[in-house]
Parts: structure tokens; C-alpha cells; sequence
């Protein structure tokens, strides 16, 4: 079996039988110890503070699984009508089937070849990249911690979701841990997993995903973490450097289905949430009322939120790959915010930003794996304002 989904030991290596075959190369790092792996992420983190000055006292690195990590399984569907391929593509476009890759979790690496059998079946028709035609292109499934599924088909039309519709009790008696199932119309020809449209075919909108005893609602175009254990450590240090800190007052741009707000909820602190994707505001909103957090959450651009108010005492930013960008970084700068949570997948637009925030000391910074296998890394930073941390 091919990664086999079993926790491994943490001194191990894994080993893949579709990396040796060379039939995916993805993790670039297969073969290297993960000790060294570790090593090799700090290395590359310190490097790059320390770059634009900043010499934090470095926690040790949050671990992980090195295999059965991933909740999260993004699979290009290629193949033929009853033979579909769920896994990547080849560099000529042809379908490679991965869909016992040890990487996912066991409960998700279980139920994909139930959702294979279920596209076979249901005679949905592959999208044939370098012909341009066909239906399916992607089947994305999300796991949660309890067991539970969310399912979503991207389809180019709305031609094949009415068979997808009329078998779902199929699909339902097959996996009945399956709580959501969506269909995604994607009619253009890019390398962008979705498109705008969503069609929920199921009762339940959400999949819940509670971490740290905080119940996030995941909808079918939230962004999560795609390691929970992982993810639940970076919310456990943030709310530990938050609370030793005691602000009065918190933002938590680019924030999500809220997962940083909601953990760093206190009496007497006012938490301001701030997200442009309004489903993920509607989500957040969701999980703070049957929390009964003291959490706002807010539609809107984190750039003009931030230029727009007077800053909180302490701002936490999560931003995508690209960083923060020179508007955004300026305005903190320029704020009374006397705190930053920087949590980063980036270290090379981290320390862009670091650079910009001139008048910011880190204090503390710590790795956290979120992708064993790959040389990609969550690094997040707590800095004080220079004189008054």
C-alpha cells in the first residue's frame, strides 16, 4: 500500500511507494529524515529574520505526523467514464491516480475509494484537460476531527448535477458520515480550483471542526488549516502570548471562519474580526453565537479596515502567501497598535513585512509543520512596539 495512513514515529521516514515509482513528486522531501527536516525549516526561518534584523528567542518547532496529517484531499479527476483517476496530472495532461497517498488522514483515506467507486458509478464524465471537454475536474474532501465529511464536485456546467443530485442516497449509504455535499461550477479553463457558484445539495451547509474545544463552521470555500493538530497548536500559542500580553482590545485580520478571534475571546477584551469573503464572516458569526463569544466579525478588506479605525491594542494578521503588502504594513506602523501576532506561510513575505514594521521588536517566533514531506511552513511571531512592550 502506497503510505500507508498509520501514524508513524516522529525519528522515521516515511516511504511512498508513488514517490519511488515516480509517480508523484510532490513531497519533495520524501526520504529526509524529519528530524532534518525540522533542522532544516528553523534554519531557513531564522535565516530569513534575520535578514531584516529581527533575533527572536526561537520556541521549539511545533511537530507533526509525518504521515495521516492532512485533513483536507484535493484531487484532479481524469481518466474515462467508469475508470476515473482521482489524484494529479502528468505533464501531459493525463490523469495519476493517487488516491492511496498516506499524506491524508485515515478516516479521509478510507473514504476515497467509496468516492471513486460513487463517480464510476454515477457515470459522471472526467474533464479531459488538453481535449478541453468533459464535466468533473476536481473532488475536494475535507475531514473533520469527529469523523465527519464534506464532499464537493467542481463541475464545468450544471450538466451532470442532477445525476449527482439523484445519487446521493447512494453516496450517503456508502459514507454516512457524509454531512455535506456540494457541487461547484467552474466553466472556465485555468488552473483555479473553483469557481464563483455553489450549489449545497444537502441539509447541512457546514462541516464543524472543533479545536480546542472551539467549534469552527467550515462552508464549502473555507480556508482551514489542512493539518488540525498542527493548527490547534498555532491557536494554543497565540491565545498563550495574547493572554500574557493582556490587551483590552484585539483585531484579527484576514481571520476567516474566525479561528484566531474566537480563540483569543476573553471578559473585558473586545475582539474585532475583519474578512473579506462574506461566507466566511457568515461562518465566524455562526460559531461566536453558539459559543456565546464576545467576538465582532466584520465584511471587508483588512488593508482599508485597518486605515479606517483606530487601531486595537494588539493586531493579529494572517495573510495569504503574498504578505501584507506595503499599504497594510505602513498602516500598522503608523497605528497605536502596541502588538503583533504574525502567523505566516511565508517567510520570505514575512520578513518583507518585518522590514516595513520598523518600529516592531520580535520577541518570540516558532515553526510549525504543517506540511512534513514539503519544504513549505507556518512560522508565527509575536512583536512589541520598541519601549513599550
Amino acid at each position: 500500500m502506497p503510505g500507508e495512513p498509520a501514524v508513524a514515529t516522529l525519528v522515521s521516514t516515511m516511504q511512498c511507494d508513488y514517490f519511488d515509482a515516480r509517480r508523484c513528486r510532490s513531497c519533495t522531501l520524501m526520504g529526509t529524515a524529519y528530524e532534518r527536516q525540522l533542522a532544516d525549516k528553523q534554519a531557513r526561518a531564522r535565516q530569513a529574520l534575520e535578514a531584516v534584523g529581527a533575533s527572536p528567542r526561537w520556541l521549539d518547532p511545533q511537530r507533526s505526523r509525518e504521515s495521516g496529517f492532512r485533513n483536507k484531499a484535493k484531487l484532479v479527476v481524469a481518466g474515462a467514464v467508469g475508470q476515473p483517476t482521482f489524484g494529479i496530472l502528468d505533464g501531459s495532461g493525463r490523469g495519476v491516480d493517487l488516491r492511496e497517498c498516506g499524506l491524508h488522514e485515515p478516516g479521509l483515506y478510507a473514504a476515497l475509494p467509496h468516492l471513486a467507486e460513487f463517480v464510476a458509478d454515477t457515470r459522471l464524465v472526467p474533464y479531459d484537460v488538453p481535449g478541453r471537454r468533459g464535466e468533473l475536474k476536481y473532488v475536494i474532501v475535507t475531514h473533520s476531527l469527529i469523523g465527519e465529511l464534506m464532499v464537493r464536485f467542481v463541475l464545468r456546467s450544471i450538466n451532470q448535477v442532477q445525476a449527482i443530485k439523484s445519487a446521493l442516497p447512494q453516496l450517503i449509504t456508502a459514507l454516512p458520515q457524509t454531512v455535506v455535499v456540494s457541487v461547484n461550477i467552474h466553466p472556465e479553463h485555468k488552473a483555479v480550483l473553483e469557481g464563483e457558484e455553489e450549489i449545497v445539495l444537502t441539509p447541512r451547509h457546514t462541516l464543524p471542526m472543533t479545536v480546542n474545544g472551539v467549534t469552527l463552521h467550515l462552508r464549502p470555500k473555507s480556508f482551514f488549516q489542512t493539518n488540525t493538530e498542527v493548527a490547534a497548536s498555532l491557536y494554543r500559542q497565540a491565545r498563550e502570548w495574547v493572554n500574557d500580553l493582556q490587551p483590552g482590545s484585539v483585531w484579527d485580520l484576514y481571520c476567516g471562519v474566525g479561528g484566531f478571534a474566537l480563540h483569543l475571546a476573553a471578559p473585558g477584551r473586545a475582539v474585532v474580526g475583519v474578512e473579506i469573503a462574506p461566507d466566511a464572516i457568515v461562518s465566524a458569526r455562526q460559531s461566536a453565537t453558539e459559543a456565546g463569544a464576545d467576538v465582532r466579525f466584520v465584511i471587508g478588506d483588512a488593508t482599508a479596515y485597518a486605515q479606517e479605525h483606530p487601531a486595537a491594542e494588539l493586531i493579529v494578521v494572517n495573510p495569504p502567501r503574498r504578505g501584507l503588502g506595503p499599504d497594510l504594513a505602513a498602516t500598522i506602523e503608523r497605528s497605536e497598535a502596541r502588538h503583533l501576532v504574525y502567523s505566516s506561510c511565508n517567510v520570505d513575505s514575512l520578513a518583507r513585512d518585518l522590514a516595513m514594521l520598523e518600529s516592531f521588536t520580535v520577541t518570540e517566533a516558532r515553526v510549525f509543520d504543517m506540511f512534513p514531506q514539503t519544504h513549505h511552513q507556518e512560522v508565527m511571531l509575536v512583536a512589541s512596539r520598541k519601549g513599550r512592550g
